[in-house]
């Protein structure tokens, strides 16, 4: 959607800078063109600029721009010590707002664009960078002891003033429209509400809402249930969205790549041809042969990965349920935020359901650390403690220790696991390696689950990391780069689910049948990443 309006506005004659601050951005993918963290210029739209910012390379720089004047000055070790200090994952939160704060507030960028969108993260990632300016400046304003966040917030208090402009640029409805897009679903329409209200509690808003992936005719079983579970959505729809100004994208029938397509979106132009004919030539593996592999394999800890909205949730309980008939016991928990899980699964004999819950563990997590601290302590250190603990990074760390306390139980029961979307996943990943070292900084004991987990995950006898697609251009390449990176931590991963498939339906709605036609091509890239290891889940209501 993003990509569409910045094309729209430039082919107007509008000056556009597109920007991602995704960990995961996929504007790469649509406009086929390699894009980094300078503006890059779309040859086939000359108005049009992009920048990706990478948020694990801008937190190399940031770590640098505070460590580099004092090498050469400082000992050896003190610098070591300072770039310990600037490991954890809460740098790369820092470094990503230091970049959204310059972007938003450049006065070149002011000059030379009429309009700069940001195509932001799914929605976890996005909350978390859009709570950054409140969180850092309260955090910077209400510093008393010179405590930081354990070194990150350094390189920070110099640039109060720019830090404030973005704040304040968020909440002018003058300046910035927040465009909250929903696919016409019930989880997804909730999770826009989520958001919605967070922003309003940010001050921000002035808020449209884009419901995107209207199917608008029916002829068929299942297009007739896709209408019908789109209108069940809608007639949901909280009061708070349906207060605001809303506008409907129709279902397209292809995968919105290369600048011409993107032009195409928002135009009602869809004219399809299709011919279905031996689209059913060939007969996937189900579900249950993936569950089958890991009873007989005998895996304890089951994640199950992939780009937001790919049905992780249901694949998660799916196989859950599928191991509690095989007469194993089963706890299935959650850390996503959106915490779908109660709306897929209900507690049954041998299963068991659970949900970290990030306000209820970080009030734990303080509680415990300053009950320990008062033991010891004097009155002054324990309001240096209780400063610490209000730092951004606390948060991370308690939900680190409930997510090593939930692997734990793996002791005597399988555990799976429906994580966050990709870019919260990879840092929750991330806080195995980075966060041992500073819990034992926090005052806080150090858990033996916490010492377990990591090895734990690089075990492929004992864990399993299932990854989640659907067959189309973006997820797939989403799914592919996050199989790298779990390379890169050396977590293994063996099965793939292409989930939610037209391709082995009976659809006969053309616009149905012209998407299962295009998910050939992403099965089929699927099955040479995951080397013939996959299954593929068809539509289901």
């Amino acid at each position: 959607v993003s990509c569409s309006i910045a094309v729209s506005l430039a082919d107007s004659g509008k000056k556009v800078l597109l920007i991602s601050t995704d960990p995961a951005s996929n504007l790469q993918d649509v406009f086929e063109t390699l894009i980094g963290n300078k503006a890059t210029k779309i040859d086939m739209c000359p108005n049009l600029d992009i920048i990706n910012v990478d948020p694990l390379k801008a937190a190399e720089e940031y770590r640098e721009s505070v460590i580099g004047p004092y090498r050469g000055i400082f000992p050896a070790d003190v610098i070591r010590n300072m770039e310990e200090q600037l490991s954890g994952s809460c740098t790369i939160e820092i470094a990503s707002f230091n970049e959204f704060a310059h972007l938003i507030t450049d006065d070149e960028i002011k000059m030379n664009y009429d309009y700069v969108i940001f195509d932001t993260a799914p929605t976890g990632h996005t909350l978390r960078m859009l709570e950054l300016p409140s969180a850092w400046t309260n955090f910077l304003n209400d510093n008393t002891t010179g405590a930081s966040c354990l070194g990150q917030l350094s390189g920070l208090t110099s640039q109060r003033e720019r830090y404030q402009t973005a704040v304040d640029t968020l909440s002018n409805e003058e300046l910035t429209t927040m465009f909250l897009v929903s696919r016409p679903q019930v989880s997804s329409i909730m999770e826009a509400n989520r958001t919605s209200t967070e922003l309003s509690e940010l001050g921000i808003t002035y808020q449209i809402l884009i419901i995107n992936g209207l199917l608008q005719e029916s002829n068929d079983d299942i297009s007739e249930k896709m209408v019908q579970l789109q209108k069940e959505a809608l007639s949901q729809m909280p009061d708070n969205l349906g207060k605001l100004r809303t506008f409907y994208i129709p279902l397209k029938s292809y995968n919105v790549t290369g600048v011409e397509k993107v032009r195409k979106f928002l135009k009602n132009d869809d004219n399809v041809t299709t011919n279905k004919d031996n689209i059913l030539e060939e007969q996937f593996n189900n579900l249950q042969v993936l569950i089958d592999d890991l009873y007989h394999s005998g895996k304890k800890v089951i994640f199950t990965m992939g780009k937001g909205g790919v049905g992780k949730t249901t694949i998660a309980s799916d196989i859950a349920k599928g191991l509690v008939a095989k007469g194993l016991k089963v706890h299935l928990t959650t850390t996503d935020p959106a915490n779908h899980l109660d709306y897929v699964a209900h507690e049954m004999p041998n299963l068991t359901i659970s949900h970290i819950d990030e306000k209820e563990v970080l009030k734990d997590y303080q509680e415990a650390v300053l009950e320990k601290a008062r033991e010891t302590m004097s009155q002054e250190d324990v309001r240096y403690v209780e400063e610490d603990l209000r730092s951004p990074c606390t948060q991370e760390i308690a939900v680190f220790r409930a997510f090593a306390e939930i692997v734990d139980k793996a002791d005597n029961e399988v555990v799976v696991i429906d994580t966050a979307p990709t870019g919260h996943t990879l840092l929750l990943l991330e806080s195995t390696q980075s966060y041992s070292k500073e819990i034992s900084r926090s005052n806080g004991e150090i858990p033996e689950s916490v010492y377990k987990l990591l090895p734990r995950l690089k075990n492929e006898k004992v864990t399993e990391v299932v990854i989640v697609t659907l067959a189309e251009t973006t997820p797939v390449f989403e799914a592919i780069r996050l199989h790298e990176d779990l390379q890169r931590a050396e977590i293994k991963s063996k099965w793939w689910v292409v989930n939610q498939s037209l391709l082995v339906t009976n659809v006969s709605n053309k616009i149905l049948q012209a998407k299962a036609m295009s998910e050939k091509e992403w099965i089929e890239k699927v099955r040479t990443v995951s080397n013939e290891n996959f299954v593929v889940v068809s539509w289901h209501n």
